[in-house]
């Protein structure tokens, strides 16, 4: 495993993380038991930073006992704020995170999402709040476009932001990565595999469980995913190339990038 500098935290991370999302069911149910063995893999593999969120419930009550089997002083945790954001509810996400998770802090909190409805500032100045009373020990924004990221940086600094970007969504490239380098900002990209479509697990024949949510997603239907397809046959023939899987080849690709 390698490990890279988080922005200008001055903590070092793994450059590959464990994302619970699967966890929450939206592809399927997960068990106590797999959750754990899966968390204790990565975390043997070297793998320090786990990420959750407030809206992956089932995933923060799943992760709790594999975090306490692994050890909690072993991971840099990440969660986020999923729903409200009014000032008392942001307080109540935190703490509630913090009862699921079975910790007394965590080390990188996000907004999930841009909320048009919620003043940005109020939301950041409430969080701000909560690192002061030592639950959160660094800030951040997700899925946040860079117009959006520049308005957060306005009101306070942001130590990371967590887009999706992989060899499929690059929109990032043009202008939110400059800006992270400018700023020194940590960038802990999301679906960098594109829920599976680049594990080079999948052909134009592929089904997916009704309880599976790729089952409903446009991406994995009709000329979407034919597309996809191409793209992937093409990545099969350069992975074996050079004697890699199709996974490694669209991680490394993402991972070039030293923000």
């Amino acid at each position: 495993m390698r490990y890279r500098e988080l922005g200008a935290t001055g903590e070092s991370v793994s450059v590959i993380g464990y994302g619970s999302w699967p966890l929450a069911g939206h592809m399927g149910a997960v068990s106590q038991r797999d959750a754990t063995a899966a968390l204790r893999t990565a975390i043997d593999g070297g793998v320090t930073l786990v990420d959750t969120a407030q809206g992956y419930y089932d995933a923060e009550l799943l992760l709790a006992p594999a975090l306490a089997e692994a050890g909690r002083e072993r991971v840099f945790l990440v969660s986020k704020l999923s729903r409200e954001h009014e000032p008392t509810a942001i307080e109540r996400a935190v703490e509630a995170s913090l009862r699921r998770l079975g910790t007394d802090h965590l080390d990188l909190y996000l907004i999930h999402h841009w909320r048009a409805e919620y003043p940005l500032e109020d939301t950041l100045e409430t969080l701000a709040r909560v690192r002061e009373r030592g639950l959160v020990r660094f800030l951040g924004v997700s899925n946040f476009d860079v117009a959006q990221t520049r308005a957060a940086l306005a009101v306070t600094p942001i130590e990371a932001v967590q887009p999706r970007y992989s060899l499929l969504v690059r929109e990032i490239e043009a202008e939110l990565l400059p800006l992270c380098r400018d700023r020194r900002i940590g960038v802990l990209a999301h679906s960098s595999l594109a829920k599976g479509l680049l594990s080079g697990r999948y052909d134009r024949g592929a089904a997916f469980d009704p309880a599976d949510e790729r089952s409903r997603m446009a991406a994995f239907e009709g000329e979407a995913f034919g597309r996809a397809i191409d793209v992937v046959e093409g990545l099969r023939e350069l992975a074996a190339a050079r004697g890699v899987t199709v996974s490694q080849l669209a991680l490394a690709w993402v991972l070039r990038d030293p923000v």
